[in-house]
């Protein structure tokens, strides 16, 4: 089982994906308080064009296209992800949760999900959940992390197997949210060393990107040597 105790999830903004231009994002709630008040913090934040806001499924499916992320709550999310990606959205999503739900958060990052926000969080942070996830990045809160790997511990017979050491320790990183520079200090090698074997878990796992491997690593599909 990969568990972090990790309490700073939050990788080094240098060291992120850039992401070309302003990060295009749009607003899914029917709590009208928290679409304002995110709408008001985006607005005064350097970097982020809010493209969209929506009350309903319905309405955000017409609006999203283009979206680079698409931040919306948990209720939400429960029926949304998958309804986006079936509809071809191709952005990232991040949920914003108000209370640790480790069944909903599992459904809803098997769903599509890059990221799951604990509402308690502050503003600053959540730009910087933003910013990750239009990078390509994953993001998921310590608290919501720890019970994840706690209510999924067996190994299962798909996706990863035959993990070296090596690969354990890079995934156990990731999924701490750990820049490739933190891995690679943790294990006492080169960031290139790293990047190489993320490359290799990814063509393992037939995933393309971090966000994608860190469901696979919570959802525990993958065996020790």
């Amino acid at each position: 089982m990969i568990v972090s105790t990790n309490s700073n999830i939050v990788a080094d903004q240098h060291e992120n994906n850039a992401h070309s231009g302003p990060i295009r994002v749009a607003l899914l709630s029917d709590r009208v308080l928290l679409r304002e008040s995110l709408a008001h913090r985006l607005a005064a934040e350097p970097g982020f064009d809010l493209v969209a806001e929506s009350a309903t499924s319905a309405q955000a499916l017409d609006k999203i296209a283009g979206v680079d992320v698409l931040i919306l709550d948990m209720p939400a999310a429960r029926e949304f992800v998958a309804m986006a990606r079936e509809g071809g959205f191709s952005g990232k999503v991040l949920v914003v949760a108000t209370d640790v739900d480790p069944g909903a958060s599992a459904i809803a990052l098997r769903q599509g999900a890059a990221g799951i926000f604990l509402e308690c969080g502050s503003s600053a942070r959540l730009m910087q959940a933003i910013r990750m996830i239009a990078g390509g990045e994953a993001w998921i809160d310590p608290e919501l992390l720890l019970l994840l790997a706690e209510r999924y511990p067996h190994y299962q017979d798909r996706g990863l197997k035959g993990l070296t050491k090596r690969d354990e320790m890079v995934l156990e990183g990731l999924v701490g949210g750990l820049s490739n520079r933190k891995i690679a200090q943790r294990l006492g090698t080169s960031e290139s060393t790293i990047k190489n074997t993320l490359q290799q878990l990814f063509t393992k796992a037939s995933v393309r990107t971090r966000s994608q491997l860190v469901r696979i690593a919570l959802e525990g599909k993958h065996t020790k040597p």
